[in-house]
């Protein structure tokens, strides 16, 4: 072999080598556990206080929009939105409204 074979195989097994233990070590970093809906436990601990929290507010006020709930619980709109329908869903709130800036939640 050639000292520039030589070269190229010990480069392309390190290449693979290197990627192997990349591997390895990003898969180590995973959660072991997952809870309800494929969440970690912590996660679902903090969508059950947050979504506690959009209830405590509408407690307090007689209606929320999404742009409260992003804010109160700092999250993102699409995360908002969720929220805002499971607790739909468990008929604690009610939609008034169908679309845009009319819409607006309060408790049933």
């Amino acid at each position: 072999m050639t000292y520039t074979m030589i070269l190229i195989l010990v480069l392309v097994i390190g290449i693979v080598l290197g990627s192997i233990f990349s591997a390895r070590k990003r898969n180590s970093k995973l959660p072991k556990t997952i809870g309800q809906e494929g969440f970690i436990p912590e996660q679902t601990e903090r969508k059950e206080e947050n979504k506690e929290k959009i209830l405590e507010f509408l407690k307090h006020n007689s209606k929320i929009v999404n742009d409260d709930v992003e804010k109160l619980v700092k999250v993102s709109n699409a995360t908002a939105e969720r929220y805002l329908d499971e607790l739909e869903e468990e008929n604690k709130i009610k939609q008034v409204g169908k679309t845009g800036n009319a819409v607006y939640y309060e408790l049933i």
